[in-house]
């Protein structure tokens, strides 16, 4: 496939593009910074594998824009090729028509997301792109991708007490910690969904953990009497657990919860995946 070729696809899927990256970033500069970026890898793709152009370079577009919001920094790097022209050129008139398309108040909401719920939300409820889809970007399951884009949603719309909502499951955290610690097997089953589910990375799996288990019992069972070290920390956002001997991370469990309850775990130990996680104290 020849450059023009690839430029013809590329600029008939430019406004979509430019509107999921404004979406994502709220700055006009910022989502052409994503867009040029998106254009440089698709020219320097063999598009020929490539089926569906648009929903690749949506992908490539998505995930420009969350490691720019995780870093706070646009990133503009020379280009190894030429770069395509992109039309509609960073300016105030630009950047308020788009912002008056998604809402001014819309923008300042979105600012208070994660970045991970705002991209699950964005793609999501704004351009339709499945839960399948959006998983692999942010590293999550679809159900747990899916209830980024529920969190974000409940939020924009105003349904909901975030505050309260983000105590509850501190509390849900530190009492589990304390029942593990104790060894309290019951009190762990009452802080677990019926139906949790515990996935753990090729890492953790090296270091003895079980790749997959499914149902109260069997995770309580991994947990009784154990994280003696373990400590309550942010995961995205979110309370989770950290593993982090000599002040180094080398184990978190980012937690998925369904009203009061854990209803999934995922035990990462992978350093790459570790380094790319938001974390804080909780």
């Amino acid at each position: 496939m020849t450059q023009d070729w690839l430029a013809e696809r590329f600029e008939a899927n430019l406004p979509h593009l430019r509107q999921v990256a404004f979406r994502m970033l709220g700055s006009q500069a910022e989502a052409d910074d994503a867009v040029q970026e998106a254009w440089l890898k698709l020219s320097g793709t063999d598009a020929g594998d490539i089926e569906n152009i648009g929903g690749w370079l949506t992908t490539v577009v998505a995930r420009v824009s969350l490691d720019m919001l995780r870093k706070h920094r646009s990133r503009r790097e020379e280009p190894a090729v030429k770069l395509l022209p992109i039309a509609a050129a960073a300016d105030p008139e630009g950047e308020a028509v788009l912002a008056d398309s998604v809402g001014e108040a819309l923008l300042l909401v979105l600012d208070t997301l994660t970045p991970q719920e705002r991209l699950a939300f964005v793609l999501h409820d704004m351009f339709d792109v499945p839960f399948a889809e959006i998983a692999p970007i942010v590293g999550r399951t679809p159900a747990a991708a899916r209830q980024l884009a529920s969190r974000a949603r409940r939020r924009v719309r105003g349904a909901s007490k975030p505050d309260a909502d983000l105590k509850r499951r501190r509390q849900v955290v530190d009492a589990f910690l304390a029942a593990s610690r104790a060894g309290d097997f019951q009190a762990l089953l009452s802080l677990l969904d019926p139906e949790v589910t515990m996935r753990a990375d090729a890492t953790a799996v090296r270091m003895g953990a079980a790749a997959h288990l499914s149902g109260s019992a069997a995770v309580a069972g991994t947990f009784s009497g154990r994280a003696l070290t373990a400590q309550a920390a942010m995961v995205d956002g979110l309370p989770g657990v950290v593993w982090a001997p000599g002040r180094r991370v080398r184990v978190v469990w980012r937690m998925t919860f369904t009203d009061a309850r854990i209803s999934e775990v995922e035990m990462l130990a992978d350093p790459d995946t570790i380094a790319k996680l938001e974390l804080s104290a909780a």
